[in-house]
C-alpha cells in the first residue's frame, strides 16, 4: 500500500471519528472534553486496539490492518455500508461477504445494542456467527470472538464439539438440536440458492453429524424468533431467560436480548450477573 493510500485511510478514520459523540457509542463524555468526537483512545478501546496501534493507522505512518481489525473499527465508528466498504478499499482488503465475522453490522443495530446496558444481548449472523457482544452477554454466554473459520458458527459447534452444549441442560439438548436444524432451513432456504457459505456449512455438518443429518432429512423449518431457554452459568447455576429476537431487513442478521423468566429466580441471578461481569466465571469457548 502506497504512502498516499496510507494518508488516506489515516484521514477518513479520523473524519468519521470526529463526527461522533461519546454518549451515542456508550461512553461518557465527561466535562472537560477539548476534541470534537471522540479521542483516538477511545477509539481504540471499542475495537480493542492498542492506542499506539491506531494512533499509527490516523498519521499514516504505514500500518495496514487487518480484515479483522477493520470490521472492529467500522462498528467501533459506526460506519454505514458503504462506509465500510470504503474503509476496505483503502485498506487493500477485499470486502468481506455477508455472513462471516467481517459482517457489517447496521449503525441503527449496534446503536440499540449499546442502549441495552442492563440485560445481555448480541447480534449474530443467521448462520448463528457472533458479531458483537454487550458485556453482559459476555458474562452469561461466554466469549464469542475468539472463533474462527466455520468455528464461528455455533450452529457448527453444537452439532460437532460436545463442550458447546454445556451451556444447555442435557435435558433440554434434543430440543435445542431440532430447532438449531429448523433455523438453518429457514435460513439456507432465504438465502441464494447459490450461496456457497451455507451449501458448504450444511454439507460439513451432514458429513461430520449424524443427529443433523437425521434432522435435516425431516425438512422442518422455522425461524428461531422467540425461545424460554434454561441455560447452565458455571456461578449462577440454572437461569431460565426469554430470549428475543430482532431481525434485519434482509434476515441476515438478528439482535438477541435476554431477559428473565416470569416465575423464576432469574431476576436475581440476572442482576447478580452484572455484578460478577465477566471475570473468570464466564464459560471457556474453548
Amino acid at each position: 500500500m502506497n504512502s498516499s493510500k496510507y494518508a488516506e485511510l489515516g484521514a477518513f478514520l479520523r473524519s468519521r471519528r470526529e463526527r461522533i459523540r461519546p454518549e451515542e457509542v456508550g461512553l461518557v463524555a465527561g466535562p472537560r472534553r477539548r476534541v470534537p468526537g471522540l479521542r483516538r483512545e477511545e477509539v481504540a478501546q471499542l475495537a480493542g486496539a492498542s492506542a499506539d496501534y491506531y494512533n499509527e493507522l490516523e498519521r499514516g505512518a504505514g500500518a495496514q490492518p487487518s480484515e479483522q481489525m477493520l470490521a472492529a473499527l467500522a462498528r467501533a465508528l459506526r460506519l454505514t455500508a458503504d462506509e465500510r466498504d470504503h474503509l476496505y478499499h483503502l485498506a487493500n482488503r477485499p470486502v468481506p461477504r455477508d455472513g462471516g465475522l467481517g459482517s457489517h453490522v447496521h449503525p441503527g443495530m449496534l446503536d440499540l445494542l449499546t442502549r441495552l446496558t442492563g440485560t445481555p444481548a448480541q447480534v449474530i449472523t443467521d448462520l448463528h456467527v457472533t458479531l458483537v457482544q454487550n458485556p453482559l452477554a459476555v458474562a452469561l454466554l461466554g466469549d464469542h470472538s475468539h472463533f474462527r473459520g466455520k468455528r464461528a458458527a455455533f450452529v457448527y459447534r453444537w452439532f460437532t464439539e460436545p463442550e458447546a452444549r454445556r451451556l444447555y441442560p442435557e435435558a433440554d439438548h434434543p430440543a435445542q438440536s431440532r430447532a438449531f436444524a429448523a433455523d438453518l432451513r429457514a435460513a439456507a432456504a432465504r438465502r441464494d440458492a447459490r450461496d456457497t457459505e451455507v451449501s458448504a456449512l450444511v454439507a460439513e455438518l451432514l458429513d461430520r453429524s449424524a443427529e443433523f443429518a437425521r434432522l435435516w432429512a425431516e425438512h422442518d423449518v422455522a425461524f428461531r424468533r422467540d425461545d424460554r431457554k434454561r441455560l447452565q452459568h458455571p456461578v449462577l447455576g440454572l437461569v431460565e431467560v426469554n430470549c428475543l429476537n430482532l431481525f434485519s431487513e434482509d434476515g441476515r442478521q438478528r439482535l438477541l436480548w435476554f431477559t428473565p423468566a416470569l416465575g423464576t429466580d432469574s431476576v436475581d441471578k440476572l442482576d447478580l450477573l452484572a455484578v460478577i461481569g465477566t471475570q473468570e466465571f464466564a464459560p471457556n469457548p474453548e
